[in-house]
């Protein structure tokens, strides 16, 4: 049941940045020749005005075909007839329609299952945090000089960055004040300050508000790991693709299966949020063959006032993607290797 979940949530996220893509393009008046979910073979499809709805037989990945994106023409309807302007807003549509649904998703589970700002709930006897003064009640504002909003930004702070003390400014009955506190290591090997989260129901506009921390928690996560991936702190193996990723919702729908249904839901929405806004975050990186690239070629286009070379432009996004291409074979091969 959770593979089927993980298609599921794939075809969701894809088809929302897609559709990004598709919104955009019609707005701006270019023909949308192909509307795709999945790559590879095609399963069936149909046609409806000049565009043909395709569902591919791999859940991977996606299409929005437009009349002459990657073509050296400017005709009437057409990618390239567009101003760079209206262009960029096109590419850039499909990423921050993975932020929006992220934000949707953020929102509905904050609504059901309440916050946790990062506000004391409890602080543990002969703790580092007891030690260091700080109650239940005291708001954390900062740890080590980085904004903090809600709890999981304190954890996840410390899982990416363990050592003995930390920086942390607090506030208390309205007063700002700093500490140094000392960690203890936990059973799962990660230093611990002895302070648990509050939980409590949001209110109307904190669901937005949280919501938003929500989703830029998790970008902010992507371009970390990131930074560590390329700093050596994280390997290949720390990777995961398709394979990986529905190993990883299975998981967790068996687990939160354990404690209802309403749970697995709510899970199941969780890790939209994450693979929706990663999604996101990956197709803005400058590589060619991703949005992230396409838009790098119209802002140098915005800056010389005239287009790159088309048929230059088209090898690059080709080299690029076959280059991704081989990536997604070597992270396929690493997710079945740890299957076994």
């Amino acid at each position: 049941m959770g593979i089927v979940i993980a298609i599921l949530i794939f075809s969701i996220i894809v088809i929302f940045h897609e559709f990004g893509h598709f919104i955009l393009a019609k707005k701006n008046g270019i023909r949308v020749n192909e509307f795709a979910v999945g790559m590879g073979p095609k399963l069936f499809g149909f046609k409806r005005g000049e565009t043909d709805y395709v569902l591919r037989a791999l859940p991977i990945g996606g299409a929005c075909v437009m009349a002459g994106e990657d073509e050296d023409v400017t005709d009437e309807g057409t990618f390239n007839s567009k101003s760079v302007w209206a262009r960029m807003s096109v590419v850039l549509a499909g990423p921050f329609f993975n932020f929006f649904l992220a934000f949707i998703f953020a929102v509905i589970i904050i609504n059901f299952a309440g916050i946790t700002p990062a506000e004391i709930g409890a602080v543990s006897e002969n703790s580092p945090a007891e030690a260091a003064g700080l109650e239940a009640g005291d708001v954390i504002k900062e740890i080590d000089g980085e904004n903090i909003h809600m709890f999981d930004e304190l954890r996840m702070h410390m899982m990416l960055d363990p050592k003995a003390q930390y920086e942390v400014t607090y506030e208390r009955d309205g007063q700002t004040y700093d500490t140094i506190v000392n960690t203890v290591t936990g059973s799962d090997g990660y230093p611990m300050m002895g302070v648990t989260a509050y939980v409590r129901k949001a209110s109307f506009t904190e669901m937005f508000q949280y919501g938003f921390y929500e989703v830029k928690f998790n970008i902010e996560l992507v371009f970390k790991s990131l930074a560590m991936l390329f700093q050596g702190k994280l390997t290949a193996d720390d990777m995961a693709g398709p394979v990986g990723m529905a190993q990883i919702v299975n998981e967790n729908y068996e687990t939160a299966m354990d404690y209802g249904v309403s749970s697995a839901i709510l899970t199941m929405m969780n890790i939209v949020v994450i693979f929706s806004a990663n999604l996101g975050v990956m197709n803005l990186l400058p590589i060619p063959a991703l949005d992230g690239g396409r838009f790098l070629f119209l802002i140098f286009e915005a800056i010389r006032g005239k287009p790159i070379n088309r048929e230059k432009e088209g090898f690059v996004n080709f080299v690029g993607f076959a280059l991704l291409m081989v990536l997604m074979v070597f992270i396929l091969f690493n997710d079945i290797s740890r299957l076994f």
